[in-house]
């Protein structure tokens, strides 16, 4: 990885020389970027929106607790806007909690990213010895990319940038010992597969995140995929969709799996199977469930791994992208590899598409769901009140075991799942109406769901303690 054609592939990517680190500018509060998709000309108006401080779920990890500080470090879409009416720019921001204090500190401003789009937001790794790694996505090609890394490990106050190239819906993960190995997407055919203008899955990696190996596409099937992913120790494993002609991701079907024990030198099917990436058909070794044989669209939330390492995918199935109570019921599902096949199993229904919770297995054996299934203030729009439920029987049957939020003014949603969530700040999220723009709040929960936590709008000090919200 250290060899001369390493580094200029690195340096290619990168399209510019590293700029000189310099110690970030500082926020008086925290405040999440209102966005919308797609208006739909009717009482629900877009397609999706609301707080997106957290999204998209294809953004990951964006939260990591570091045992060696005992703190969680967070990144999150933020905004110059200070009142719901100003023009908004969205702003890469870094914090962390302190488990042992209790306290938030005051977010740093990473970047503004000069654009509303919240499919812009950062993704977060921390390398072996420490060191913060920020990933600034673009939706597209018209906006640059970049990586950035702390100056000093468990550190926020300063960065320098490493890389400006282009890439999106970046998930960058670093295994120990090993380095990064970065899923992401690129679009316009920029791997010489599939249709320009669609959306490819492709994979990078390297040992020190400066020099880095060229883009190798996994899967460009028809109009395009997204996926979810997650690490289970010397694995990385990929979920991902795909997206049909005519309609492309409004008509998002099918859950493919893939995993490479290997550092992404070969990918395997869930039963270990080898295959040739890219994977270009939707009839293919990878096919986890056929959504098209019920008619039925895939929206992706999460994947994990059970006590024997054995995959469990979250997501919600509907009828149709607009929204609206006429595409119900939107299903939630677990689809669970069970050393010989795949399980699939419904447990609850909610108002929106775009409602996103994440998926938890525990040491013992509990299967635990953050999420906004229960329809808020602005029904059937993204998002909701935040719901707990746990299953103690791998997705059998499940207990609502509380509402997180009650009585709010604006939906939740996007709740995301820190890597390594410790018990004191398991689940993150934030509001906004999802009919109007609005300001967002950023909330977290802790294990047991008995406190809810808005983090301050406005602080006055570099440490401030959360309030109890509900």
């Amino acid at each position: 990885m250290h060899d001369l054609k390493s580094l200029l592939v690195g340096l290619a990517l990168a399209g510019s020389l590293p700029a000189a680190a310099a110690p970030l500018a500082t926020d008086d509060g925290f405040r999440g970027i209102w966005y919308f998709n797609q208006p739909t000309k009717d009482e629900y108006r877009y397609k999706y929106s609301g707080g997106m401080a957290t999204y998209p779920q294809q953004h990951a990890p964006i939260a990591i607790y570091c045992p060696a500080v005992k703190k969680t470090f967070f990144v999150y879409g933020g905004t110059t806007a200070r009142q719901a009416q100003d023009k908004q720019e969205l702003l890469h921001m870094v914090s962390y909690f302190d488990h042992a204090t209790g306290q938030v500190a005051r977010p740093r401003i990473l970047l503004n990213k000069h654009t509303e789009d919240a499919h812009d937001n950062p993704t977060l790794a921390v390398d072996d010895a420490g060191y913060l790694w920020i990933f600034s996505s673009s939706h597209g090609t018209t906006r640059p990319s970049f990586i950035h890394r702390s100056t000093r490990p468990y550190s926020i106050d300063e960065f320098e940038r490493v890389t400006e190239t282009n890439f999106s819906y970046t998930q960058p993960w670093h295994l120990p010992g090993r380095g990064f190995l970065f899923l992401h997407t690129r679009y316009n055919a920029s791997s010489g597969i599939g249709i320009k203008g669609v959306r490819g899955l492709h994979w990078m990696t390297s040992a020190d995140g400066r020099a880095w190996s060229a883009p190798q596409p996994l899967a460009n099937i028809a109009l395009g995929d997204y996926q979810v992913s997650w690490r289970c120790g010397d694995r990385l494993a990929t979920a991902f969709d795909f997206h049909p002609a005519p309609l492309g991701l409004n008509a998002r079907a099918n859950l493919y799996y893939l995993e490479t024990g290997d550092f992404g030198r070969t990918w395997k099917t869930v039963s270990g199977q080898p295959v040739a990436p890219p994977l270009t058909n939707a009839a293919n070794p990878a096919l986890a469930y056929d959504s098209r044989a019920d008619h039925l669209l895939v929206y992706l939330k999460d994947l994990n791994f059970d006590a024997e390492g054995r995959p469990v995918i979250l997501f919600l199935t509907s009828k149709g992208f607009e929204p609206g109570p006429e595409n119900g019921p939107r299903q939630w599902q677990t689809l669970r590899w069970t050393g010989q096949e795949w399980l699939r199993r419904p447990f609850t229904t909610s108002g929106c598409n775009y409602d996103h919770g994440s998926l938890y297995i525990e040491a013992d054996g509990t299967w635990r769901v953050i999420a906004p299934t229960t329809l808020g203030p602005q029904p059937y729009n993204p998002g909701g009140e935040m719901v707990m439920w746990t299953s103690r029987d791998q997705g059998a049957s499940w207990t609502k075991v509380k509402e997180l939020t009650r009585a709010s003014q604006r939906n939740h949603t996007y709740a995301r799942r820190p890597l390594n969530a410790q018990p004191g700040f398991y689940a993150l999220w934030a509001d906004g109406n999802a009919r109007a723009p609005s300001e967002s709040h950023l909330y977290f929960t802790n294990q047991s769901g008995d406190h809810v936590w808005r983090l301050p709008a406005q602080m006055s000090g570099e440490l401030a303690q959360p309030e109890i919200a509900w």
